[in-house]
């Protein structure tokens, strides 16, 4: 996992992000139990109670769920990874296409270019 920090947003909302992709990249499986809340904060350079709250907000979406005394675990309901993975996916294309537009390309040459690199291998 990397855990690489910008100064755009709050950082709890950054590793909120990078665990959200983990689990719908597939790193993390249904079912998979996550790190403790101070392993996953010493690894990633943080106060445990920034862990926490990333951790609490990502529970909230349903994706990740607390086993009383046993720790979290990745949701078995493969529906909701996927509706978060669509989420995920429109979110960052659209905010690609918002950048090409304010280049001044019309969505014919977004279109051939997304094409093109993806020819050339993505």
């Amino acid at each position: 996992m990397s855990w690489s920090f910008s100064n755009d947003k709050p950082i709890f909302q950054q590793l909120k992000d990078i665990i959200i992709l983990e689990i719908i990249s597939g790193r993390y499986k249904p079912g998979d139990r996550l790190e403790a809340v101070r392993d996953l904060a010493v690894t990633a350079g943080v106060n445990p109670n920034t862990m926490q709250r990333a951790l609490a907000e990502i529970e909230s979406t349903g994706i990740i769920y607390t086993k009383r005394g046993d720790g979290r675990y990745v949701t078995e309901n493969t529906e909701i990874i996927s509706e978060i993975r669509k989420t995920y996916v429109t979110g960052k294309t659209r905010d690609f296409i918002k950048r090409l537009k304010t280049l001044g390309l019309n969505e014919k040459e977004i279109i051939q270019a997304v094409e093109d690199a993806l020819e050339q291998g993505g």
